[in-house]
């Protein structure tokens, strides 16, 4: 084999590794990255020493250690092909095995440096180098097996993985190893040791071909890993030691022609600091203006994750319209990511979906979307069409809607929407542009669930809304006839208590005149009869007054008619004129007429109702037997009347509402069925159209307190 072909291979070879060694620190932090330019420093070293250990100009140690040397490199390639394979297709490897299988090649590489393995060589008739093997080559041909099955399993394990990225890179490494592998076993191990013939060993040096030519497919069809940046490291540095040398050689050139006498002798030591002097000052100069020119060339659609999040974040954080949100998000996705379209298709309430995206976007139906869905039920992982089985239904399905990318959008488990790019304008979507958008995904599934309640909250506030409008107009109706209704009632109360009041009021006459004796004389038992009776239509009397004040209070006709009116004469009078109806019942009234009330502008008739009613009010809840104390006092600014019972009293969970129309105690109306509750209600009506005050103190079983206290006139 021609020596200056083999070694522009194996300086190949290297030049991969350095361009690899050249990735920026955060590539070189990967695990991938690191385990493939250990195996091809390793196949670099085992290619160098397969060559050499054939040349026979060497002498007879050189060439016996460069075997030595074969067979210790030998393993470290497989052992670093096997640590690679497992970190490419990302297959978990249990820590035993791994422990086992490093212990092992360290076992071997050992050994391999002794007689054990390589005991002596020789050269045969036709030149060629020859190997005695030593006692322990069938363990350490075992292991070489043992290493290659294990990396040959492990790809097959990885052809099974359901990610499609995974296996499609199992599958190109699967076809160019094994061929590899096969090729190297065939020359460099069960040839030699079933002939005994070493001529085809340094064949073995075209299975890198194989390998890297199969890797080298994975990077650009797969995406196997990034040497983008290496390749751009690599560019820059050229481009800046060429300038460097270029300006060195000018710089030089100039000195020596125009200033070649001045640097004569020791002045060359001069003219080289001046040289230096100036390439360190131009160096940084030159190299910022070429990592630009580079990055500019190779990275004219590259972008800012940072910035991508940062305009992704204050994009969720301003608004919770969901149809906003979403079409603002796919603008900027399709921008930063070079994408031909981009749209979300979220699931929303009630088995309804809405689909927001870029300008002239895909629409993708339900059904469609059901089927995706499904796909990625149990593979949360975005879906990249290029990736599929040509005859896969989803290939077909994405293509027909000029879809590149899928990526679910999960609330826990549950898909709840998705979302989808179109082709890449220019290259193709990389590794970094999946890592971006899966970043993202957490959070725009997040705003996107917020954006759904919000917009729930909003139907349910709508539909709120118009229950209460239909609600309130129901209830302005029902109001507006009930208006009517109390203006009819108010009218018929008006109008039959007028017409009962003629008829009692002649009753009443002509039962006085019975009890005067008028018409003849009237036994004790028929006088007695003849006083209820009075009573009676004495009582209804004023009740019908009070119904007829209750309707003046509706239709805005209760007047307060005030003269000048001795209180304390209203007050006997009321309380002599009830003085009869008290003793049928067993009861007394105390009350000292004072001397000292002045006149006071009053409605009398009105004044006389309250009264009546807190003295008839006594009369009925009283306990028998007992006394009804009332009193009329003078204080400075007001005349106070107290009416003061032992009666029933009123429950305290109910004395805030006595004084309201129709409202009567439970105890009340137990002892009296047959009350109205407007007396109270009137009684207050009357006392606040004279700026006075009620009285009202009660404790339940004891008795209660009702009186009033009339401002005096400030004359």
């Amino acid at each position: 084999m021609n020596v200056l072909a083999v070694t522009a291979f194996i300086l190949v070879e290297l030049c991969f590794a350095g361009l690899i060694l050249l990735v920026a620190r955060s590539g070189m932090k990967k695990s991938v990255n690191r385990t493939f330019l250990y195996f091809l420093l390793a196949f670099a070293a085992w290619a160098a020493a397969n060559f050499l250990s054939n040349v026979t100009d060497f002498s007879y140690e050189t060439v016996l250690l460069l075997n030595r040397l074969l067979f210790i490199v030998s393993v470290v390639a497989l052992y670093a092909l096997l640590v690679f394979v497992t970190s490419v297709i990302r297959l978990k490897t249990r820590r035993w095995m791994r422990y086992v299988s490093g212990l092992a090649a360290f076992a071997a590489v050992a050994t391999a440096s002794t007689p054990l393995v390589v005991h002596d060589i020789f050269f045969d008739k036709t030149g060629n180098v020859g190997v005695h093997f030593g006692p322990l080559m069938t363990a350490y041909f075992i292991l070489i097996v043992f290493l290659s099955a294990g990396i040959l399993s492990r790809l097959a394990k990885g052809l099974t993985q359901t990610n499609v990225l995974e296996r499609n890179k199992a599958k190109v490494l699967f076809l160019s190893i094994g061929i590899a592998i096969g090729m190297v076993l065939v020359t460099n191990v069960f040839v030699p040791l079933a002939f005994g013939n070493f001529a085809l060993t340094s064949f073995g040096l075209f299975a890198g071909m194989f390998i890297i030519s199969g890797i080298s497919y994975g990077i650009v069809r797969h995406g196997m890993f990034d040497i983008k940046r290496a390749a751009v490291r690599s560019a820059t540095y050229s481009l800046l030691l060429l300038a460097l040398a270029a300006s060195y050689f000018v710089l030089a050139f100039v000195l020596s022609t125009f200033f070649g006498t001045l640097f004569a002798g020791g002045g060359q030591v001069v003219s080289g600091f001046i040289i230096s002097l100036i390439l360190a000052l131009i160096f940084q100069p030159i190299r910022q203006f070429f990592d630009k020119a580079t990055n500019k060339l190779f990275y004219k659609d590259q972008y800012t994750s940072d910035e991508f999040f940062a305009a992704v974040n204050r994009i969720l954080v301003s608004t919770t319209d969901l149809r906003t949100l979403l079409s603002k998000v796919a603008n900027l996705t399709m921008l930063t990511l070079k994408s031909e379209q981009t749209f979300f298709f979220i699931n929303t309430a009630e088995a309804r979906h809405s689909t927001v995206g870029t300008k002239e976007y895909s629409k993708l139906p339900a059904s469609d979307a059901k089927d995706l869905e499904s796909y990625f039920a149990g593979n949360f992982s975005i879906l990249q069409a290029s990736l599929l089985e040509s005859d896969h239904h989803i290939r077909r399905l994405l293509l027909s809607h000029r879809i590149e990318l899928v990526m679910p959008l999960l609330q826990g488990k549950a898909v709840i929407g998705l979302m989808c790019l179109g082709e890449h304008l220019t290259s193709g979507y990389s590794q970094r542009d999946l890592r971006v958008l899966e970043t993202v995904s957490d959070e725009l599934a997040i705003a996107i669930q917020n954006a759904l309640s919000v917009d729930e909250v909003k139907d349910l506030n709508a539909n709120l809304e118009q229950r209460i409008d239909s609600a309130t107009k129901e209830l302005r109706a029902s109001n507006a006839q009930l208006q009517r209704l109390d203006e009819a009632k108010d009218e018929f109360i008006s109008m039959a208590s007028h017409q009962l009041r003629t008829p009692l009021t002649s009753i009443k006459g002509y039962i006085s005149m019975l009890m005067d004796g008028d018409i003849g004389p009237v036994s004790k038992d028929q006088k007695h009869l003849l006083e209820e009776t009075f009573m009676s239509s004495e009582r209804m009397v004023r009740l019908i007054s009070d119904f007829l004040n209750v309707s003046r209070l509706q239709t805005g006709k209760f007047v307060i008619e005030k003269h000048p009116v001795n209180l304390a004469v209203v007050v006997d009078h009321e309380v002599s004129a009830l003085v009869p109806n008290a003793a049928t019942r067993g009861l007394k009234f105390s009350y000292k007429m004072p001397k000292n009330i002045p006149m006071m502008s009053l409605d009398e008739s009105k004044i006389q109702q309250v009264i009546m009613n807190f003295c008839d009010n006594a009369i009925y809840y009283s306990k028998e037997g007992s006394t009804i104390k009332v009193s009329l006092s003078l204080t400075k600014r007001h005349v106070e009347l107290t009416v003061k019972d032992t009666g029933i009293g009123v429950p305290l969970e109910e004395q805030e509402q006595l004084f309201n129309k129709f409202f009567r105690a439970t105890n009340a109306r137990k002892q009296r069925p047959d009350g109205t509750g407007v007396g109270l209600f009137l009684a207050k009506k009357v006392i606040d159209a004279h700026h006075g005050q009620i009285i009202f103190e009660s404790k339940p079983g004891k008795g209660s307190t009702f009186g009033f206290r009339l401002p005096l006139d400030k004359s």
